[in-house]
């Protein structure tokens, strides 16, 4: 009866790197089809056993096969196959893309008039141009006089003028 056990913890081996393979080898699911197999042998076989080593066999499986497809996808970014088929992001810096960040930076201490009510995000005129603001702080109501306080990227930090 031992061979049995043996064969069953073969079989869980089998679907395992059968498992890891599918990751890494496009199939169309034949390897995972194989992988589930496997595992459902070894699944017959403990319970064949016992049912004690048939319900350990299951909770062994319903650890291994996620983590094993975890570590599989974690690894394949890193593998030179992974590389060649995933996609890498492009590489900017942090406003790159935008291309009136100096018309933003150029508007720095200039004041303008709130357009739509600032809670805290909300539309300002600077110079005929209309831009979205954050307010320093709180609420400022529509038709307020804001001055820009800091660019950062393309966002614009405003704060509420004094009406003396």
């Amino acid at each position: 009866m031992i061979w049995w056990l043996l064969l069953a913890v073969f079989l869980y081996v089998v679907c395992a790197a059968l498992i890891v393979v599918e990751v890494f080898i496009p199939s169309g699911g034949f390897l995972g089809v194989c992988a589930l197999a496997s595992l459902v042998g070894g699944i017959a076989i403990f319970f064949r056993y016992s049912s004690v080593a048939g319900w350990i066999g299951i909770v062994v499986a319903i650890i291994m096969v996620p983590s094993l497809l975890l570590t599989a996808y974690r690894m394949l970014p890193k593998t030179r196959f992974g590389k060649q088929v995933i996609l890498s992001p492009p590489a900017r810096e942090p406003g790159e893309a935008i291309s009136d960040r100096a018309e933003l930076v150029a508007l720095l201490g200039k004041a303008g008039q709130v357009l739509t009510p600032l809670r805290p995000v909300g539309t300002c005129a600077f110079e005929k141009r209309r831009v979205e603001c954050v307010a320093e702080s709180g609420y400022i109501q529509k038709g307020r006089r804001v001055k820009v306080i800091r660019v950062e990227g393309t966002q614009l930090t405003v704060r509420e003028m004094d009406e003396a």
